[in-house]
């Protein structure tokens, strides 16, 4: 094969890998937006086929099923919150204030995202978690909660455990505030406490 011939055959794979990573995306986006609007069990491979006005064939030469689908939006989602919980982390000033910006900044993205946070922590998108295979999104995720809850660890507490119990209250009172369980506001209100008493300060 010629050069001119390597190229142009380099070419049109990069440019078919471009075409089939939008295509991708979109499905994903797609499905984030009809979760959003109408929950997860209004996402169908149909439904999403339809929209994206694609055939089924190319929506599962992409993702098998479903639950792919939800596992990718959920990969995408701890992202989001990561970035979302190190903006606010890093403005703030001083350990409590740290630790009040992360807890504002969880409770406003699980409240914004409800379909995202519920492929994250709710739905089985066959991802593993607090294991080898853990996907490294999840693990950058959980690692931002580490670094700054970490220095408010109390003497003879695990940083990990320490995180992982405060993760746990902050995931109750967003899921109590959208279940109604709690008083308008609630769950905001419960960071107060939350971080005074849970958080070596």
């Amino acid at each position: 094969m010629s050069s001119g011939a390597r190229i142009r055959s380099a070419s049109v794979q990069e440019r078919k890998e471009r075409e089939r990573a939008e295509r991708e995306r979109l499905i994903v986006a797609t499905a984030r937006e009809l979760a959003e609007l109408q929950g997860w069990d209004a996402v169908t491979t149909r439904r999403l086929a339809e929209r994206i006005e694609y055939s089924q064939p190319v929506l599962y030469s992409h993702f098998r099923g479903k639950r792919e689908i939800i596992g990718a939006v959920a990969l995408q989602g701890a992202t989001e919150l990561a970035a979302a919980v190190r903006a606010a982390t890093t403005a703030a000033i001083g350990p409590r204030e740290r630790v009040a910006a992360l807890a504002r900044a969880y409770l406003d993205f699980a409240a914004s995202n409800p379909a995202v946070y519920d492929a994250i922590f709710q739905l089985d998108g066959g991802l593993a978690y607090a294991q080898e295979e853990t996907p490294e999104m999840l693990n950058a995720a959980f690692a931002v909660l580490l670094e700054n809850l970490g220095e408010v660890t109390g003497d003879g507490v695990d940083p990990g455990l320490f995180t992982e119990v405060f993760w746990a209250a902050l995931h109750g009172l967003a899921t109590l505030a959208r279940a109604g369980r709690l008083l308008p506001e609630g769950a905001k209100r419960g960071t107060g406490p939350l971080v005074d008493r849970l958080a070596r300060l």
